[in-house]
């Protein structure tokens, strides 16, 4: 998610067809939904949206901060996405990693209140759950491969889903169509979402990067090269190109950062962790 300063327009919360709330300021764009007594749910669709009316000006006083992988930040979603993405250094990554992830948590933690049994807020496919003992939610992804949905318990870890790839709103160093990640918060399972797509990958003469800059000039990715064609690819490259996205986020559940991971590319796919078993797919 790009972030710039924010215009003369004001956030904008608004009820949808069916009880979903939508938020939406500059390139923020939030679907979020909670369960519970209509009484509980009116209450704490008022305090997303009140939350929410100031997460963009917060997050671009601290943009400088944001863009550079090693600059200290002061606000709240600022230091959880900061804190989101330390784990995966000395690798190059920004708290913009985490942006989605950590907005989507922020408004999330806001409208959870009493009387709220289960909610979530999806921030343009990066999602925040919160469920009380007993509940469950199924989630659509944003994916391609024949999986759309992935169901959570209570019980289970996962409070965030994270979707990234070159085919994204986002930019990637991989080829990935899309890699979608479940962790325990929202702000983790974006940034690993990029880590793991950016990992699958191979040297392919068919593959066109741009610096990063050149397609937006104020990208905290700065010269780096970036996706922006993938010819069709042969079964055996496609397999090199998933089989080291599958490594890299094997060694992120090693080390309890993610709890499963799905990897698509040219209607491909590997899984791992919780999601092997939600997709019933061995292969991981």
């Amino acid at each position: 998610m790009a972030l710039t300063a924010p215009a003369v327009s004001e956030a904008v919360a608004a009820l949808l067809p069916g009880g979903r709330l939508h938020l939406q300021h500059g390139p923020i764009d939030i679907i979020a939904e909670a369960f519970g007594s209509p009484v509980a749910v009116r209450a704490g669709y008022g305090r997303a949206a009140a939350r929410f009316a100031t997460v963009l000006q917060e997050l671009v006083a601290e943009l400088p901060a944001l863009r550079s992988p090693a600059a200290g930040v002061e606000g709240g979603i600022a230091r959880r996405m900061a804190s989101a993405v330390a784990p995966f250094h000395p690798a190059f990554l920004t708290p913009m990693a985490a942006v989605a992830g950590a907005v989507a948590e922020e408004v999330l933690a806001a409208l959870i209140g009493p009387g709220i049994v289960r909610a979530y807020a999806n921030n343009g496919g990066d999602i925040a759950l919160w469920l009380s003992p007993g509940e469950r939610l199924t989630c659509a992804l944003a994916v391609s491969g024949g999986v759309d949905r992935v169901t959570v318990a209570s019980t289970d870890p996962v409070r965030g889903i994270a979707t990234s790839g070159w085919r994204g709103r986002s930019f990637s160093l991989g080829i990935a169509d899309a890699v979608t990640v479940v962790a325990r918060t929202a702000a983790m399972a974006d940034a690993a979402a990029t880590m793991v797509a950016n990992a699958v990958d191979l040297a392919h003469p068919g593959i066109r990067r741009r610096p990063a800059c050149d397609l937006h000039c104020d990208s905290d990715l700065g010269q780096r090269l970036v996706t922006v064609a993938v010819p069709e690819l042969t079964p055996e490259d496609r397999a090199v190109a998933l089989e080291a996205g599958l490594r890299a986020a094997e060694a992120f559940r090693s080390r309890r950062l993610i709890e499963g991971a799905a990897l698509f590319l040219q209607g491909e796919r590997r899984v791992a962790g919780a999601l092997a078993l939600e997709m019933g797919d061995a292969s991981g």
